[in-house]
């Protein structure tokens, strides 16, 4: 097979060829180049690519060329593409890659997902949608009030397929899938490869086309990974020592629960470190405003848990810092190809208690790769004193946890700096902190600016 190398080789409508122009987009990714002419040629499709390689545009571009190809009105109540993801970061994403994509086509663009007033998404389905990008559960809720009608979808696409059927989208997949015609093209996207979706595929999919950039459950070569062993009750004064590193400068920390990031969240902010934290708790508003906080680089740390963070597309995040192993290993995967992406190299450290070392064994596993591992543990020091990080911690954060004011420092601005370098703060010595992100070589300091399982309907 024979991959092009130019956009304007794969003969895609003049429209989009300006609009991937104005952009500054030549040439496809392997992804792309690989998926696009099957696309084009009206095959069924597994694409299997890690985050950050390009799958939206894989699918995005042959869709908008076939739809200007066979201009058409958009059924009422329906959509001639339904693109499924599984949260409404990654919904909101897709469509606005679509709408990029789409200028000079003259093609209705919709997003219809939770946490948001189903007043415009129920009168842009009235007035039918070319390109409708959804999260299953709010989809649900207007085909079971009649207000989305599906049988008329010429195109449908699965994105971040394995995500999905963790969260336990398969029977709602299930049902929006019965709602559509037997004749239709059919796209499956995803970072990984479980059994599960190649189960799915063969159920779905019509003699696809499998296509592939990676073997599944690889991680991306241009991260270096790292994995501190330290005691559970010393993570977060540990985290606080990583952050005196200002090459962190744009990091999303990721646990497993929706509390457990409002808490890292609160402990990093009381150091002085700007943080956000954002999961299915939080209101869309919020989300996009702690979203857009990071983005423009006023929150040097956004808290996430797996399913907030899918779908983040953050230029420039210098670290991922795994503050809790996840219990599914793929979603290593998932959570560290937030940075290193569209080229850049990448830092991803992840923090390993005891009780994670089966999870992090699994991890080496299914990613094929032994992790450099650096023990910072203190085996010398007594079981309840190793078991009290309070004692241990920098004065400024002694005081906040106490009840009284942190000491005056000439630039409260700041990150916490170490308060020594012996003894018990030995842990916050510079030899601690993270790898200096390459990016940040030679840079000057930059100022600080100020989940498990979950339930479909949580997004």
């Amino acid at each position: 097979m024979i991959l092009l190398t130019k956009f304007e080789e794969f003969g895609l409508a003049a429209p989009i060829l300006r609009a991937l122009t104005a952009v500054g987009y030549t040439n496809p990714t392997p992804i792309q180049a690989k998926a696009i002419p099957s696309i084009l040629a009206g095959r069924d499709l597994l694409g299997i690519a890690q985050t950050g390689t390009g799958k939206t545009a894989a699918f995005a571009l042959p869709i908008l060329h076939l739809l200007a190809g066979q201009a058409r009105k958009a059924p009422r109540g329906g959509c001639r593409v339904l693109v499924l993801s599984p949260t409404r970061e990654l919904a909101s994403q897709i469509a606005d890659s679509f709408r990029t994509y789409a200028q000079g086509l003259n093609l209705k663009v919709a997003l219809v997902f939770g946490g948001v007033s189903a007043g415009p998404q129920l009168k842009a389905l009235a007035g039918g949608i070319d390109i409708l990008v959804a999260t299953p559960g709010r989809l649900i809720d207007h085909i079971g009030s009649g207000a989305a009608r599906l049988g008329s979808t010429e195109f449908l696409v699965l994105d971040e397929v394995d995500q999905m059927l963790d969260l336990g989208f398969i029977k709602p997949l299930r049902r929006i899938v019965g709602q559509l015609p037997k004749q239709r093209q059919n796209l499956f996207f995803s970072a990984t490869m479980p059994t599960e979706i190649g189960a799915l595929a063969d159920e779905l999919l019509t003699d696809p086309v499998s296509v592939s950039v990676a073997p599944a459950a690889t991680t991306v070569e241009r991260i270096h990974q790292q994995v501190l062993l330290v005691d559970a009750a010393n993570k977060r004064d540990l985290l606080v020592g990583l952050f005196a590193d200002r090459a962190m400068a744009r990091t999303i920390v990721f646990t497993r629960t929706k509390r457990g990031a409002d808490a890292v969240a609160r402990h990093l902010a009381a150091a002085g470190i700007s943080a956000a934290a954002i999961h299915g708790n939080k209101s869309q508003n919020q989300r996009e405003m702690s979203l857009a906080s990071f983005r423009a680089g006023r929150v040097r740390a956004l808290v996430a848990t797996d399913i907030a963070a899918r779908g983040i597309d953050v230029a420039g995040v210098t670290h991922v810092v795994n503050f809790e192993l996840p219990e599914v290993a793929e979603n290593y995967v998932h959570r560290i190809g937030r940075t290193a992406r569209a080229g850049a190299d990448g830092i991803a450290i992840s923090l390993c208690g005891g009780a994670e070392r089966d999870l992090l064994r699994n991890i080496e596993k299914v990613t094929r790769r032994k992790i450099e591992t650096i023990d910072r543990r203190q085996p010398g020091r007594p079981a309840a004193a190793r078991a009290n990080p309070a004692k241990e911690a920098p004065p400024a954060l002694r005081s906040s946890r106490q009840g009284g004011k942190p000491p005056a420092t000439p630039d409260r601005g700041r990150a916490a700096e170490p308060a020594g370098t012996t003894g018990g703060n030995e842990m916050f010595r510079l030899a601690f902190m993270a790898p200096r992100h390459p990016a940040m070589a030679g840079q000057p300091d930059r100022p600080d600016g100020v989940p498990a399982r979950r339930k479909a309907r949580a997004v």
